[in-house]
């Protein structure tokens, strides 16, 4: 381990985490697997035991419940997703310049998002408005899987299955779907059951009551933003409905990298590379991201991939294996302006362990 990667060291690297204007809070966890080392810290208005929304760091989690599915063969990433899901759903799902390809459509392309399915949160719906930018000027309201349906059959599809990549939270709100109608139990029950209390997680749940006040409150820009009734609906649960803390979410991350919620090998079969430029440069894979690290942050020795999940809430989970560093945490800043803090953070550490 690196001279530098000690307490007062990483207590001024979280520190520098709220440097950045409307940072208000950071919490950061490391651990190293190798030398037993652990080390949480927080700065700002956020405290080190603190719930928070996790965001799309709940992807991470899917992908581990879908793999679960996978090794109890209850599933294959090349099915068809029509297998699954009703043909009221799948009717016009995916209809680009006049050619119908919803039934072309695989679980490993709503992992992957290489479905070309379109987007409801961030493409602009019929009213040339996007949810996205509603919801962060403060107009909360629920987005029912049957009204995102309804919403996306009237958008243009982004690509051909399988063309390219593209960040779609609708893909994850048919996963959902998938793993109820697969289990015969409510995604919520899914998350209790196959991981909460698989690995002990105490301090993890569903926000699904919008009326809970337990998770820190989240930010856009300068201010908090309050969407409960959009967060604690049921088909946003698996697109990034979950609220942890850094420890809790360190034991899930671990889990997911060591073997014991599938067999490791199968983590090389979600390496397939797709570069894509929203919500942030990075590389995304089969229900795995990467982080894009540009060569001049480390130009005599590289850094290797560092891969992981990134939360529009500024929540961050990746491990780095050349090192086997694990880093949890979140800057709590849905801008997407505060990513860049954690990003460097972790950067400082990797270069600190050598």
């Amino acid at each position: 381990m690196g001279k530098s990667l000690n307490a007062l060291f990483l207590e001024q690297t979280v520190q520098q985490m709220i440097k950045r204007r409307n940072n208000f809070g950071a919490i950061f966890c490391i651990e190293q697997g190798k030398q037993h080392f652990s080390w949480i810290g927080s700065a700002g208005n956020l405290h080190t035991n603190d719930q928070y929304f996790i965001t799309s760091v709940t992807k991470l989690f899917v992908t581990a419940i879908i793999l679960k599915l996978k090794t109890e063969n209850r599933l294959k990433l090349k099915d068809k997703i029509t297998k699954y899901l009703a043909n009221d759903m799948m009717e016009g799902l995916h209809v680009l310049n006049g050619i119908d390809y919803s039934y072309d459509i695989t679980i490993e392309h709503l992992l992957s998002n290489t479905s070309g399915i379109a987007d409801y949160f961030f493409q602009k719906q019929a009213n040339h408005k996007a949810v996205a930018k509603t919801l962060f000027q403060g107009q909360d309201e629920p987005w029912p899987l049957e009204r995102t349906l309804l919403s996306i059959k009237r958008m243009k599809p982004q690509f051909k299955p399988g063309e390219k990549a593209s960040y779609c939270g609708t893909n994850y709100q048919l996963l959902g779907k998938i793993i109820e109608n697969i289990t015969g139990k409510s995604i919520r029950e899914s998350f209790q059951s196959y991981l909460f209390d698989e690995l002990n997680l105490s301090n993890t749940y569903i926000y699904a009551d919008e009326s809970d006040t337990t998770p820190v409150p989240l930010y856009y820009k300068s201010q908090p933003l309050h969407i409960p009734k959009f967060i604690s609906c049921d088909s946003f649960t698996p697109e990034g409905g979950i609220v942890s803390t850094a420890k809790d979410t360190m034991i899930l991350l671990k889990a997911f990298f060591n073997g014991h919620l599938f067999p490791e090998d199968e983590i090389e079969h979600l390496k397939r590379w797709h570069f894509i430029y929203r919500p942030a440069q990075m590389y995304y894979g089969i229900g795995l991201e990467k982080l894009w690290v540009p060569r001049i942050l480390a130009p005599f020795n590289p850094i290797e991939e560092i891969i992981g999940f990134w939360g529009q809430s500024g929540a961050f989970a990746f491990y780095y294996p050349k090192q086997d560093l694990y880093f949890t945490g979140t800057v709590n800043q849905a801008s997407g302006l505060g990513h860049n803090s954690a990003f460097q953070a972790m950067i400082k550490v990797i270069k600190s362990v050598g």
